[in-house]
Formats: structure tokens, sequence, C-alpha cells
């Protein structure tokens, strides 16, 4: 099934209930930081296996104490859809027990 590329204020009002989610360009993005490094790579672990399940992936960006991610929809012409916001939910729902702020 075809996914629809959001409007800005639909991803605007997504985007007011992911704090440290921001709409860059044609991709939404967060960087977190973490207590240690690795924290960081457990984190990053957990993230790649939350994408496997959701068959949607970002691009994930491990630092030494960091992790960052910029995701959009590459079948809906790189647009920012649904996919990309559930992905941002449920990584910011696992955050916490890595200690990332």
């Amino acid at each position: 099934m075809p996914v629809e590329p959001l409007s800005l204020k639909e991803i605007e009002d997504r985007l007011a209930e992911l704090p440290g989610w921001s709409l860059e360009g044609d991709r939404i993005t967060r960087a977190y930081r973490l207590p240690s490094h690795f924290a960081a790579t457990a984190m990053v672990v957990h993230i790649a296996q939350v994408q496997e399940e959701l068959g949607h992936h970002s691009d994930l960006t491990l630092g030494y104490n960091t992790v960052s991610l910029a995701v959009n929809t590459h079948s809906a012409g790189g647009a920012v859809t649904g996919l990309d916001l559930d992905l941002a939910r449920r990584v910011e729902e696992l955050a916490p027990a890595h200690g990332a702020s």
C-alpha cells in the first residue's frame, strides 16, 4: 500500500508531540546525548531492531556519546510520511531506557 506525503501542518502537529524532533528540509531529525559510548551503541542497536520491525529505516549516526537520526520516506519521493513519525515516536519511547537526552 503506497504511503502519502504529509502536509506541512500535519508534520508540524505531529512534531509538537515529539520534543527534540524537527523538520530539516525534507527530513525529520533528532540528536540524542547519552552518558557513554556504550549507552549510545546500545541505543543504536535498539533503534535498528525497531526499524527492522517497522520495515522503515533512518539515516542513523553513532558518535562517541551521541546518536542522530534523519528520516524521510523514499517510496513517497523523499517526503515525510506517517511512517517517519511512527518511527520517531518509537525511538522517543525507547530513548529514556538508554539515558538519552
